[in-house]
């Protein structure tokens, strides 16, 4: 709970400090473009009021993730954080558009820029403090598994390069006595559209829910793994309740040898050990039982495990187990998504299986290939 905390202050802390950059930034810039008639400018600065913002987003959906677990919301309100990341997307996304309607009124109706060189001097100013606070934004960000800082730190560096185009034109009038406000605004808006447009895409991939990260699911396995009595762990399934939030289940394999009260004793110490390695809850762990009693079984495994693989798209074959007093075969099938039928690649399985041993009952349940 404690890291929780401190997790939602430094990500406060962060929001709070762009806030303040941002409004600052936005009153020095627009007061410039107004005054030079900077379309560029003008639009950088209402670019600095969406990221202040942002940042005002990105601490209303810390403070509503941070609710405890109710009746109505039993695994608590993490994904509000992927909510305020979508909003701050939506909100890029939106300044993008305004500004290049914007920019081709400009286009159509130019207005010459007169550039002062205190003007140049806060932009150039507003460059440098842009990258810095980019930086550090985006860092805390990744170092606290934050998606909304990280989008914000990205927007903050993305300004930066902003401004620089901005004194490019300004130099380029002041020399050449070209214009290129306009255009530049409009090039300006293009980079914001697609910058909001890839934040979006991102946040609704985790809201849909996304492979989870092979590091953190072999580590899983790795401890479950430990323990001497277990001897596999595989359908490892993981639900995220926010960043670094996990509910999950998974199947072990154990000697058919177990009693129940055994079992129920591993599977709760296993449980624990998880949670303290790792973080994430399981809230349900499946047996798959292992053939000890015989090593001719052994040798059917191993044939069935043979013809299992020689079926295209089978990724993995486990839970096997071979009862000689009712003659039946059980097991699973990892069936990789690039199937074009999952389906009929695990009837296919089926059928060599059930040549191979007619008088056998087969079963064959079909896993997805949901983690690593």
């Amino acid at each position: 709970m404690g890291e929780v905390k401190n997790r939602d202050t430094v990500i406060v802390r962060t929001s709070v400090t762009g806030i303040v950059v941002n409004v600052l930034l936005a009153a020095f810039k627009a007061a410039v473009g107004l005054m030079s008639h900077s379309i560029a400018i003008t639009l950088d600065a209402v670019n600095n009021l969406s990221d202040a913002m942002s940042s005002i987003i990105t601490i209303v959906g810390t403070k509503l993730a941070a609710r405890p677990a109710d009746h109505e919301h039993p695994f608590g309100h993490g994904r509000a954080e992927y909510l305020s990341a979508a909003v701050i997307s939506l909100i890029v996304l939106y300044a993008g558009i305004t500004s290049l309607q914007e920019s081709i009124k400009k286009i159509i109706h130019p207005a010459a820029p007169d550039y002062t060189s205190t003007a140049l001097l806060i932009v150039a100013v507003a460059v440098v403090v842009k990258i810095f606070l980019g930086r550090y934004v985006k860092k805390t960000g990744q170092k606290v598994n934050s998606d909304s800082l990280v989008n914000s730190g990205q927007d903050a560096m993305l300004d930066a390069v902003i401004s620089v185009s901005t004194l490019v034109a300004a130099a380029i009038y002041l020399t050449a006595g070209i214009s290129l406000e306009a255009w530049l605004g409009a090039i300006i808006s293009a980079v914001i559209i697609k910058s909001g447009i890839d934040m979006l895409r991102d946040t609704i991939s985790q809201i849909l829910g996304e492979r989870v990260d092979s590091s953190l699911t072999k580590h899983i396995k790795k401890v479950l793994c430990s323990f001497d009595e277990i001897h596999g762990a595989y359908d490892l399934t993981l639900h995220a309740y926010g960043p670094d939030r996990y509910l999950g289940s998974v199947h072990i394999e154990v000697p058919d040898t177990m009693t129940a009260d055994q079992i129920d004793r591993l599977e709760r110490k296993a449980a624990e050990r998880v949670y303290e390695e790792t973080g994430v809850l399981l809230t349900g762990i499946g047996i798959y039982s292992m053939n000890t009693k015989s090593r001719e079984i052994l040798e059917v495994q191993k044939q069935v495990a043979e013809a299992v693989q020689s079926v295209g798209y089978i990724l993995q074959m486990h839970g096997f187990y071979y009862n000689e007093e009712d003659r039946t075969i059980r097991f699973d099938v990892v069936v990789s998504f690039d199937s074009p039928d999952r389906t009929a690649t695990c009837r296919e399985v089926y059928r060599k299986v059930k040549a191979m041993y007619p008088e056998c009952s087969v079963y064959v349940n079909m896993d997805a290939d949901i983690s690593d």
